[in-house]
């Protein structure tokens, strides 16, 4: 049996908003995905025959922000098994293990906060709105709660 050291995923995530940066393993640095997602057609599906339910995933998986870096890195194989063991896990009586295995694939293809942070891809941020101003009211303004107290008189007659 191993003694000591270190352990996958042992220790806090890292965190690109830490405030200690001199670690050597940041030093290659985080991956900003667009906010918008992949664009474009999802690549052709690389295995077997292929379900209405996995062609659905298909298609919603790769508009996401990891898509890009799926992309660049080869992973088509990868992300439809994941559509195809996620479709079989929808299914009602379907074995426990199933879910298991999506839900470590989708940590594997950073669709979860854990696995982005273990990839190191952070989501690009969306810049805010104008806020909206509030529609004008009929009514006045509300009082503060000590302006809605209403002095009593103690004599009970």
């Amino acid at each position: 049996m191993a003694q000591g050291g270190a352990r996958a995923r042992s220790g806090p995530p890292p965190d690109p908003n830490a405030l200690r940066r001199e670690r050597a393993s940041d030093a290659a640095g985080w991956t900003t995905l667009p906010a918008a997602g992949r664009e474009g057609p999802p690549p052709d599906w690389p295995l077997g025959l292929q379900s209405d339910r996995e062609l659905h995933w298909w298609g919603y998986f790769w508009r996401m922000p990891q898509a890009v870096e799926w992309e660049r890195l080869g992973m088509t194989v990868e992300v439809a098994v994941y559509c195809r063991r996620l479709a079989e896990a929808e299914v009602p009586g379907s074995p426990t293990a199933l879910g298991t295995l999506t839900k470590q694939l989708g940590e594997q293809l950073g669709l979860t906060i854990p696995g982005m942070r273990m990839h190191r891809w952070k989501i690009a941020d969306v810049a805010p709105s104008a806020p909206k101003r509030a529609a004008a009211r009929s009514t006045p303004e509300r009082q503060s709660s000590r302006d809605r107290f209403t002095v009593i008189d103690g004599d009970a007659s």
